[in-house]
């Protein structure tokens, strides 16, 4: 089968590697959809992809995509009915870890503590490519009323998003500002409209700032257009704040006014990965009562129940996808994609 491999310094290649085979516990999995993360762009910009977010180098090349979703194509000995059944429709939660901790266990294996053993598409081979190879631990069903686009974008971005609102604990009778637009983002504006929260959408592109609006944000901010970022959101706020802000953006700016724009007894949520950010800790955080929350994705749970929320309520995660490509057209898919101007791709590799 073909694989698309990122080889440093914007380059691309198609690789041939041997179909895989399931182990004991195993499955395959033949990939329906393999969404293109604001993640991946840190491994294609590198000039050493394999350690681009600091999760160590790999020996050979490497299979990308770490936004997977199809159906079970083959399980391998020890694997139960329950677990998988060729033909299922599944999302796959794109880590393993040592499947026993208290953390593996509860469906956070990206935070096991012997350390993540794969992250598939950066570590493991993951999803652009017709097949893929995983623990059958790692699968998570994905409802009929989904497309398999959708169950990508689940599967990383629109998972990360859900995962930060749920630590938010945000309600309809709140207001949020989220810092970029980009899909971890619009996602977040799309379920907080949904949930009934009022959204300040934030971005340095009026492109993704129409789409925010057009996703459920009530009010838009251009921070290159606004001399005060934060008294902009305070103003909108009756003065005080907003209750609470996402920052997906990894700018060390937005994230100094993601903390500071919310109110007294706010939280602040940040996403982004990656750079840092500078606080005055008394009056950003100490004597406003201010909650700084740091949100790496979801759990196994999370990310069913995020499927299970955006199904029942009818929600269209297809609208989040701007541009679909076939395996072959994975080079025209990344440079576009480098450009950050458009919404967010699906790559299709069956």
């Amino acid at each position: 089968m073909k694989g698309m491999v990122f080889k440093g310094n914007r380059q691309i290649e198609l690789m041939d590697f041997p179909d895989p085979t399931p182990g004991p516990g195993e499955v395959v999995l033949e990939i329906k959809a393999s969404g293109m993360c604001g993640s991946d762009l840190k491994f294609y910009r590198a000039a050493d992809a394999t350690a681009a977010l600091g999760l160590g180098a790999i020996s050979g090349p490497l299979i990308a995509g770490h936004e997977p979703c199809g159906v079970v194509a083959a399980v391998g000995p020890g694997v139960s009915p329950k677990q998988a059944r060729v033909g299922q429709r599944v999302m796959q939660h794109h880590y393993r870890g040592c499947g026993a901790c208290d953390h593996c266990s509860t469906g956070w294996m990206q935070l096991c503590v012997d350390g993540v053993a794969e992250v598939y598409g950066a570590t493991g081979h993951g999803a652009h490519a017709r097949y893929m190879k995983c623990p059958a631990r790692t699968l998570v069903p994905l409802p009929d009323e989904l497309s398999f686009a959708a169950g990508a974008a689940i599967s990383c971005g629109t998972g990360t998003a859900w995962g930060a609102l749920q630590r938010l604990t945000l309600t309809a009778d709140q207001t949020i500002a989220v810092f970029g637009q980009g899909p971890v983002g619009l996602s977040a504006t799309l379920l907080a409209a949904q949930m009934g929260a009022r959204v300040i959408a934030l971005d340095v592109n009026d492109a993704r700032l129409e789409r925010a609006r057009e996703f459920g944000a009530q009010a838009l901010i251009n921070p290159t257009k606004t001399p005060d970022v934060v008294q902009a959101i305070r103003d909108l706020t009756h003065g005080r704040g907003a209750h609470a802000s996402l920052d997906a953006s990894s700018s060390p700016n937005a994230r100094a006014q993601a903390v500071r724009c919310v109110r007294t007894w706010g939280k602040a949520c940040f996403v982004g990965e990656g750079d840092s950010v500078t606080l005055d800790v008394s009056p950003d955080l100490l004597r406003r009562q201010v909650t700084l929350i740091g949100s790496w994705t979801f759990s196994t749970v999370g990310q069913g129940a995020c499927a299970e929320y955006c199904a029942d309520r009818g929600i269209d995660l297809d609208r989040l996808f701007t541009h679909r490509w076939t395996l072959d057209q994975a080079v025209e898919a990344y440079t576009l994609f480098d450009r950050q101007s458009d919404g967010k791709g699906v790559i299709v590799p069956s």
